[in-house]
């Protein structure tokens, strides 16, 4: 018989050092989900509560199900958790919370039925914890094709492979790639313009060594440019300003030609200020008033397309740029509003004046903005919004809202982006608790910070891996988020496909990203999300779990450690194998019911003799 010892043997391949339970995770901690294609929570978690698990997350993720569940069987699993010593969370509807809807792009129309959805989720959710502060988590995207990127980081400082822009007019949404540009006489060359742009070297000094020979014109420019998306979003903004103002100076030109022709004809009688007899006039002087009238007319019908322009300019335009268009909005009122503006001349002057500032390239409003950027102000908006709902309804006993980051590749993936959804609807909800509730700043920050957080789905981040990125990356990722994190999804894949497995049956870096996630991500509550082992192998994916985490086997968080478990089966005796007669294992190997009655079986003696008679049995 050969003997194992526990001292050497590992267990299953656990990415923890069990001789070191800085790095186990407690089982108190983990939790299992409810299955989200049923209605009958109360029977599945009372089926999943046997394994001994301490929480449970109660999946509502579809709003179908979600609705399809009776307030009677919400109040029963209260009780029975409660019975037992279970604490809940739920995870809400998933549905995309900025206001999009497939390929049909923005509406605030359903940013706002997305709004009262999560309102009355953690309405409900309540109900299951009234007592106290149950943790909800939704989804910071849905169903919407996030940007590709080459670089991870805040957003303006990564560089992307595709970029999604959202038109802000429209809500529609275009994909934006690099390209390859061909400009006659050619353009600057890449490298030359970022010099330019970092102040590294002037026109001035180009101009110097290309008239000294130092440089050809061939080291300045170049017939073939390379635009990236985030170079192509400035195209677009700027042309799509310039077809707005274009239209306008051209009608403004023949405004002004109209003028040129007639006023001269009239001007001694139009700048006299006495009133004008029409009978007085000749012929020309006649038709050349009517002519200024209508083109009168018509500047103010270009007035009211220049105020249009305007208008948008400043809604989409930032800080600078309204700085700006106000400065330009006090030089057009002063001459609009003096004695030359109550002229056609001094109207026409000051609307050329408007329509030459708005003209300006630099003052092209952001029409076109990267997806991420769009929809974080949307969501923000949402998640804000439903945090003071339910903070006017329930005050310190409110819901926790959880935001989790979707599958790679969705908007709002990376942990830059959920950060910031984090930080700007924290900011929205504490604005309006400082407003309508008159709280402090202080109370107000920690009450948004208490209400508000982040659920860090490991699975779903490490499906960056098929963008091209590393497991340095997705352990980084865990790094950045880790101050805003309420919660923690566990599920495992090889970062291409959305498996759901146990940790430690695919390559998340499960040891690393704990480690950055910190005491954060050790008080948080872990939930199993593994629907894959659920679905193919029908078994608890608890055991394998605690083996991937090198949980301790009790509660004093030392050893043994669920990896070594194996190996506490110490070796058996299991007999000499098959020496016996077949009659043997036939007549005494089925059970104790094949035994003679004497011996506790069913079977009885040899005919009317004893044992000993020599008769054989029947």
């Amino acid at each position: 018989m050969a003997n194992y010892s526990t001292k050497n043997y590992p267990g299953a391949d656990s990415p923890f050092n069990y001789n070191s339970p800085k790095y186990s995770v407690t089982p108190g901690s983990l939790g299992f989900t409810t299955d989200p294609r049923t209605a009958n929570i109360l029977k599945d978690v009372s089926g999943k509560l046997s394994s001994g698990i301490k929480q449970m997350e109660l999946e509502f993720v579809s709003p179908e199900i979600f609705d399809s569940i009776p307030k009677q069987q919400l109040e029963e699993v209260r009780r029975l958790a409660k019975l037992t010593g279970v604490d809940l969370s739920i995870h809400g509807p998933v549905m995309d919370t900025a206001g999009f809807a497939g390929q049909q792009g923005f509406s605030e129309l359903n940013r706002q039925a997305s709004e009262r959805r999560l309102i009355q989720t953690l309405e409900r959710s309540h109900e299951l914890k009234p007592e106290g502060n149950i943790n909800v988590t939704f989804h910071s995207s849905e169903g919407i094709l996030g940007s590709e990127f080459e670089t991870l980081g805040p957003l303006g400082e990564r560089k992307h492979k595709k970029l999604i822009a959202v038109n802000r007019q429209t809500g529609q949404m275009m994909p934006m790639e690099s390209d390859v540009r061909y400009t006659p006489g050619g353009g600057l060359k890449q490298e030359i313009r970022e010099k330019l742009e970092s102040g590294k070297i002037t026109n001035e000094q180009l101009s110097k060594q290309l008239s000294e020979g130092r440089i050809t014109r061939d080291d300045i420019f170049s017939f073939e440019s390379k635009n990236t998306p985030e170079e192509n979003i400035d195209i677009s903004n700027n042309s799509q300003w310039n077809s707005e103002i274009t239209p306008i100076l051209f009608n403004k030109e023949k405004a002004d030609e109209i003028l040129q022709q007639n006023y001269p004809l009239v001007k001694n009688l139009l700048e006299s200020g006495e009133s004008i007899n029409p009978r007085a006039l000749t012929q020309p002087q006649q038709e050349a008033l009517q002519n200024i009238q209508h083109a009168g007319t018509y500047l103010g019908e270009i007035l009211k397309k220049a105020n249009s322009s305007f208008s948008k300019a400043y809604e989409y335009g930032n800080e600078e740029q309204r700085k700006a268009l106000k400065k330009i909005s006090d030089d057009f009122g002063s001459i609009i509003h003096s004695k030359e503006g109550k002229t056609v001349i001094g109207q026409a002057n000051a609307l050329q004046l408007l329509l030459d500032n708005l003209g300006n390239p630099n003052l092209a409003p952001e029409i076109f903005v990267p997806i991420e950027k769009f929809a974080i102000e949307k969501s923000s908006q949402t998640f804000g919004n439903t945090a003071y709902a339910a903070y006017k309804k329930f005050k310190t006993k409110a819901p926790i809202i959880s935001i989790e980051n979707p599958p790679a590749g969705h908007a709002l993936s990376t942990a830059e982006d959920l950060r910031k959804l984090v930080e700007e609807s924290r900011k929205k909800f504490q604005e309006r608790l400082i407003k309508d509730e008159k709280m402090s700043e202080t109370q107000a920050k920690q009450t948004a910070e208490k209400l508000i957080g982040a659920t860090w789905d490991v699975g779903h981040i490490n499906m960056i891996r098929k963008q091209g990125f590393s497991e340095k990356d997705v352990i980084k990722q865990a790094e950045v988020i880790a101050p805003m994190l309420k919660h923690v999804h566990l599920s495992d894949n090889f970062g291409f496909e959305h498996t759901e497995l146990p940790m430690g049956m695919g390559n998340v870096p499960i040891k690393e990203i704990m480690e950055k996630l910190g005491q954060k991500g050790y008080e948080a509550k872990k939930i199993i999300e593994a629907s894959g082992w659920w679905q193919h192998f029908q078994t608890p994916p608890l055991q394998e779990t605690l083996e991937a985490l090198g949980s301790p086997v009790y509660s004093m968080n030392m050893g043994p450690y669920w990896q070594q478990a194996a190996s506490l089966q110490q070796g058996y005796f299991s007999g000499y194998g098959g020496m016996l007669p077949d009659i043997h294992y036939q007549q005494f190997g089925a059970g104790f019911s094949q035994l003679p009655s004497e011996l506790g079986g069913s079977i009885g003696g040899g005919g009317s003799g004893g044992r000993m008679s020599g008769r054989p049995m029947e």
